[in-house]
């Protein structure tokens, strides 16, 4: 049995003693998801990944990606949660030539919880490393699979809402996608702008301006939630008299 095996049987020994079978019912109801769950908090698992970053802080790169597979093998909810913590503590490890097998990560996880959490956290953080892996987002923005589609979107997250970060980049990438009908893709897109106005608005109410009419109802109010009444209420009004006559019918019967 090779080290990175004992090591995840150690770690998910761990999670098994910290679990709830309520919390793990509930929790995979609400997920939707085919995994075993284990029932156990993320500010737990976030406390195992940070003992465990620090205890084993020479871990390499090679090491740290056979650990995170096997732990991603076992089909177990809190296992992938806990591979995830980890290589967001020791994202500083990877390289640009990591981004293949995390992004299969992604496809491979058919659950937001994961793929946000490697979008925000994972790529999110190589990217603001290294910025010149930016370009990578303009490939995914055009992917098949929407949960890459998402992470496109997501991976400048905290870059954004920290009041830096390149907008210009996510802007062109959500324009793309505002036409879109996935929930998960309207959401993220509404998301980010919202994020992204805690401390520059101003890139918030620009974007509204200039795509209020194509934007879907839930993208449009996620984006303006942070903004002061004042101004949701011109970009809505914006919004209303920039719209087709049937779209804003369409508007007016599913607020009746």
């Amino acid at each position: 049995m090779s080290a990175e095996s004992i090591t995840a049987t150690e770690l998910m020994q761990q999670l098994a003693a910290a679990g709830s079978p309520t919390r793990a019912e509930r929790e995979k109801s609400y997920l939707k998801s085919h995994l075993t769950f284990l029932g156990v908090a993320v500010p737990v698992i976030r406390q195992h990944a940070r003992a465990f970053a620090k205890a084993h802080a020479e871990m390499d790169r090679g090491d740290l990606k056979r650990l995170a597979l096997t732990l991603w093998t076992t089909e177990v909810h809190e296992a992938r949660s806990l591979a995830l913590a980890i290589c967001e503590r020791r994202v500083d490890a990877f390289r640009s030539t990591d981004l293949a097998w995390i992004l299969a990560l992604v496809e491979n996880s058919n659950t937001w919880a994961h793929v946000d959490w490697l979008a925000v956290k994972v790529i999110g953080g190589m990217v603001a490393r290294t910025p010149r892996l930016e370009h990578k987002l303009d490939e995914w923005a055009l992917h098949k699979n929407f949960w890459v589609r998402r992470t496109a979107l997501l991976a400048l997250h905290d870059q954004l809402i920290a009041g830096t970060g390149n907008f210009a980049r996510f802007a062109r990438i959500a324009a793309l996608m505002l036409h879109e009908r996935e929930f998960f893709i309207r959401k993220a897109i509404g998301w980010v702008l919202r994020s992204t106005a805690r401390k520059t608005p101003e890139r918030t109410i620009t974007f509204v301006k200039r795509h209020a009419s194509e934007m879907a109802a839930l993208t449009f109010r996620e984006a303006t939630r942070n903004l002061p009444v004042s101004q949701q209420r011109n970009l809505l009004r914006l919004r209303e008299t920039s719209m087709h006559p049937k779209a804003k019918r369409r508007l007016r019967d599913r607020s009746m």
